[in-house]
């Protein structure tokens, strides 16, 4: 059983290690939900493994879940502070970029802003 722990705990990991930013910049949702999902599934393998049935597999699938929307919600937040919010007075709305060249931005409302 510890096997099956490692197993699917090192699994978890290695997917949060694979995570990528799609804008090639600091992307805290990314990260944040990366590595909250590689918390998730360790802490619901060793959870799902000591509490209920004894299944570890399905606990680590429910931690990697949870800690990934956790993380990626917070990360997004992180994002949100630290981006430069500008306004447009056409639209007299604000909008945020994700790099310095205004390239990759969007409206408050999570749409692209061309």
């Amino acid at each position: 059983m510890k096997k099956a722990i490692i197993a699917v705990a090192g699994a978890g990991l290695l997917a949060s290690a694979c995570a990528s930013d799609p804008y090639g910049g600091p992307n805290e949702t990314v990260r944040q939900g990366a590595i909250g999902a590689g918390i998730g599934a360790v802490a619901g393998a060793i959870i799902g493994n000591n509490v209920g049935d004894g299944n570890a597999a399905a606990g680590a699938a429910i931690g990697a879940v949870v800690g990934g929307a956790v993380g990626a919600i917070r990360g997004s937040r992180q994002d949100r502070a630290s981006q430069q919010r500008y306004y447009d007075n056409q639209r007299r709305a604000y909008y945020y970029c994700y790099d310095g060249r205004q390239t990759e931005c969007y409206w408050e409302d999570g749409s692209r802003r061309y």
